[in-house]
């Protein structure tokens, strides 16, 4: 049996594989393989974003439990509540457990912690909180605080999420945003956290300065020692509500806005700031059915500010509930 694969550019292939891990449809039965410039990715979809597929003779990897329910003992009427997936930032777990497992939820860590040797810590989440969006964790297993260094796209990131807003997924955004990234822009990240989006243009492109703002005082010491630990120096980062901390900046090129829950709300503040035909990462949830309904309401909007807005992409990022989803808009403006 030989698996079906991508064949993926090597250049390409951290940023692709983050996203197929991410789909969940990187085939872990084999192992990535190599095909002069291109690396081979086992799937176990029959397509996968205009990629070539082919079949490939494959290396197996050994097989031994990568689930934790496979190793885990709990009773069988409650199998059908265990989550099926989990964010890892670092060496740290950070999982959401329905009511009814909390009393098994130390046992549930130990498991994941079992067939994950990468994990030092487990965390139950319950929830994001408050205006600063900080995540409400208890370690459930392993050793240490939830402070971390998370690895992405050759940039080590410096984290701890009970302190300051941290998204794992969206990783294949981050290098998304960094390839549209032209030499010598100026970019505004107004809810930035460890500043994630900033680090990783830095690093994949030559932007002239990227100011870093968020509310959470946190943040700030964060991207201070993110900076260092990746030799970046064109990161400026700054305290503060990002309506006010943007009137002192110059215009940007380029503005990104991850806050999907009320980004839209923030659009005009951020427009004041964006030169004629620089664009607008905006990120927001909402019902699926009500995409379109969302894309006149940003014109609107936009226009009620006296800004012209074209929408030029819109990306599902990931899926928020049964019938909700995260998505990013790219908002181009036109005077």
């Amino acid at each position: 049996m030989m698996p079906v694969c991508v064949r993926v550019p090597k250049n390409e292939g951290e940023k692709v594989r983050a996203d197929l891990i991410s789909k969940g449809i990187l085939d872990a039965r084999w192992r990535i393989g190599s095909d002069g410039p291109f690396l081979l990715f086992p799937i176990t979809a029959d397509e996968y974003d205009g990629y070539e597929i082919t079949e490939a003779d494959l290396e197996p990897l050994e097989q031994t439990p990568a689930d934790y329910k496979e190793v885990l003992e709990i009773p069988d009427e409650l199998r059908e509540v265990l989550p099926t997936s989990f964010d890892i930032i670092g060496d740290v777990a950070i999982i959401k457990l329905p009511e009814p497992l909390f009393p098994y939820k130390e046992r549930i860590g130990e498991a994941m912690i079992s067939v994950n040797r990468s994990i030092r810590t487990v965390m139950a989440d319950s929830g994001v909180k408050g205006d600063l969006r900080i995540r409400e964790l208890e370690r459930i297993a392993g050793e240490g605080s939830a402070e971390t260094v998370h690895k992405e796209f050759g940039v080590r990131m410096a984290v701890d999420p009970s302190k300051i807003y941290f998204n794992p997924r969206l990783a294949a955004e981050r290098s998304r945003i960094a390839s549209l990234v032209k030499e010598g822009e100026t970019i505004i990240d107004m809810f930035a956290g460890v500043a994630p989006f900033g680090l990783v243009i830095c690093k994949r492109a030559r932007p002239k300065i990227v100011y870093s703002i968020d509310i959470n005082p946190e943040a700030e010491t964060f991207v201070r020692k993110n900076m260092e630990l990746n030799r970046i120096e064109n990161i400026v980062p700054m305290t503060g509500d990002a309506t006010e901390a943007v009137k002192g900046l110059p215009d940007a090129d380029r503005v990104i806005m991850n806050l999907p829950q009320t980004a839209d709300a923030f659009l005009r503040d951020a427009l004041s700031k964006t030169k004629t035909g620089g664009t607008i990462h905006l990120h927001k949830v909402t019902e699926r059915s009500e995409l379109e309904d969302l894309i006149e309401k940003i014109k609107g909007h936009a226009a009620a500010g006296g800004f012209e807005v074209t929408v030029e992409n819109i990306t599902e990022l990931k899926t928020y509930s049964p019938t909700m989803s995260v998505y990013v808009f790219d908002i181009t403006r036109q005077n």
